[in-house]
């Protein structure tokens, strides 16, 4: 059985133009984005709280690329553990690093973006974190979708 993040959906041949309106890859790309946001917002959201409960001080846009870094390698992270029950490590770990790194970084930025510009800072409060989670989940999520259905490619 094939994890959520690597079903792969079939391509039209080369000679036909994109298709937008397949709910069934709108779907799947929209789970392969949940576990990626997933991932990616318990390293963002966790480095972004620590600064702000131990070193408020610290330069926001320095908060914010750790926050993206560390929510890339919580993304991978994750990933890897959950590909690890169905796989080996190595391959788990192999396919995680395969994902789009295009589709975490948009997401990441559109996260802090958001953060920043609803709170001013690097910060969470109880009514930035929706707005950034729905933007994290809505900015990568079309490129996924294109990725699913041009490529045949889901993990991200």
């Amino acid at each position: 059985m094939e994890h959520a993040c690597c079903v792969k959906e079939e391509t039209k041949p080369a000679t036909s133009s994109f298709d937008w309106t397949t709910g069934s890859v709108w779907r799947q790309s929209a789970k392969n984005t949940g576990w990626c946001l997933l991932g990616c917002a318990i390293g963002d959201f966790g480095t972004i709280l620590a600064f702000q409960i131990y070193a408020p001080e610290t330069n926001a846009m320095l908060v914010m690329g750790l926050a993206m870094l560390n929510g890339l390698l919580t993304s991978i992270a994750l990933e890897t553990f959950i590909l690890s029950r169905q796989m080996v490590l190595k391959l788990a770990f192999k396919t995680a690093i395969g994902m789009s790194l295009v589709s975490m970084l948009a997401m990441e930025f559109a996260m802090n973006l958001t953060d920043y510009l609803l709170v001013g800072k690097a910060a969470l409060t109880w009514w930035s974190i929706g707005p950034s989670l729905l933007a994290g989940f809505l900015t990568p999520w079309p490129y996924n979708y294109w990725r699913l259905r041009k490529l045949g490619k889901a993990c991200h």
